[in-house]
């Protein structure tokens, strides 16, 4: 009884200074729009998935997407932003759009805020997924209890396409490590906002609650053993390399020089190198259905291999129930997916380049470490 006490006190001693923001999973995004008064409207505008898809696939992007609130101006304006390692610029939809993507969310109005100013300098981004326009401008931005003033903001001209008109899409939060681009983070340090210059993510599986982002250190509750770092490019999107990938704890060989990837909460699969995704499908006993998506049958998840990421020593295990992504039609018929695509490049800086998007980052409690330029990985506790 005592040594759990204090072990207690020691958790709570550790966590004091944090900025914790909850993420909201989308399995639970409908009580939310419930509540912003957008439910009806969603259900009657479900055409906004990805042309060409079905409502299953709609259902797995949402088990795979993790938004926070934030409040921007003074007084404070809401939204709920997509936390992305991925980017870079934080941006919000504004009164400016007019486009069609724009008319299902809550909109920025910088004439309303009194902490609003902008030298008008436009800006563009082109994501994986998307893209928008917009001009540049600066305000007060809270999360939580902590206040950052005169946070570089975009705020969205134009939003072409139905990407960013998904439920609760309100705009991105980059948290690229790229100093030089005002993120968050850097106007956090700039500030001398945190105790560390480091934030962590723990995000939860898609029957579960409790996902968070903390900024200025870790949170101990949510893993166990010790934090596993590797060191990551400068100015990068938390780009680093690795020595090898194993497949039940046999070595492919396609790392034999080493394998590039981003750690990237903004991505919701995994992404192997295009060459590679065909011939390890094939190892895990995957086929293609008629529109040549990996499947998996569902009564063998069990049986399926792990996959091993060898990260500065350490050896990252992804068991099938983390590559395998499970959801029931309206019938109530199981169907298992892949988490696993091919990415868009096949190397990055001459290594095979992998994107390490949520289906990894679901199995670890992952670090940040800006102040060390470094991200690390721990066991969930």
């Amino acid at each position: 009884m005592m040594k759990h006490l204090i072990l207690g006190l020691v958790c709570l001693a550790l966590t004091e200074g944090l900025i914790r923001i909850p993420l909201l999973n989308m399995k639970f995004i409908y009580e939310e729009l419930k509540e912003r008064g957008e439910l009806e409207e969603f259900l009657k505008n479900e055409q906004y998935s990805a042309p060409g898809t079905y409502n299953e696939q709609l259902i797995n992007y949402h088990n795979m997407a993790y938004f926070g609130k934030i409040n921007v101006g003074t007084p404070p304006q809401t939204f709920y932003v997509h936390f992305d390692t991925g980017s870079s610029t934080l941006w919000i939809n504004s009164v400016y759009c007019k486009s069609e993507a724009c008319t299902h969310h809550p909109l920025f109005n910088p004439q309303k805020s009194s902490t609003y100013h902008s030298n008008e300098q436009p800006f563009s981004i082109h994501y994986g997924t998307g893209s928008l326009t917009g001009v540049i401008g600066y305000d007060t931005v809270t999360l939580g209890d902590l206040t950052v003033t005169n946070q570089k903001i975009g705020l969205s001209i134009t939003e072409p396409g139905n990407h960013f008109a998904r439920p609760l899409h309100d705009g991105i939060m980059g948290l690229a490590f790229k100093q030089n681009e005002g993120t968050i983070v850097d106007t956090m340090i700039k500030e001398n906002l945190l105790e560390e210059p480091v934030f962590a993510f723990y995000l939860s599986k898609s029957s579960e609650r409790g996902s968070e982002v903390v900024f200025g250190g870790t949170d101990p509750s949510h893993y166990t053993g010790e934090i596993h770092w590797v060191p990551v490019a400068h100015e990068s999107h938390w780009q680093l390399v690795f020595e090898g990938f194993e497949i039940d704890h046999h070595s492919t060989g396609w790392c034999q020089s080493g394998c590039s990837a981003i750690v990237d909460t903004g991505t919701s699969l995994l992404a192997c190198p295009p060459q590679y995704v065909d011939e390890l499908h094939q190892a895990l006993g995957a086929q293609q259905d008629q529109n040549g998506k990996y499947v998996f049958d569902c009564d063998s998840i069990d049986s399926l291999p792990p996959l091993t990421f060898i990260m500065n020593g350490a050896h990252l295990h992804l068991e099938p129930s983390a590559y395998v992504l499970v959801y029931q039609d309206d019938y109530g018929n199981s169907y298992c997916t892949s988490g696993i695509e091919g990415s868009r490049e096949e190397y990055r800086d001459g290594l095979p380049y992998w994107v390490l998007g949520d289906v990894f980052l679901r199995q670890f409690y992952s670090v940040f470490d800006q102040g060390n330029g470094r991200v690390g990985f721990a066991t969930l506790a």
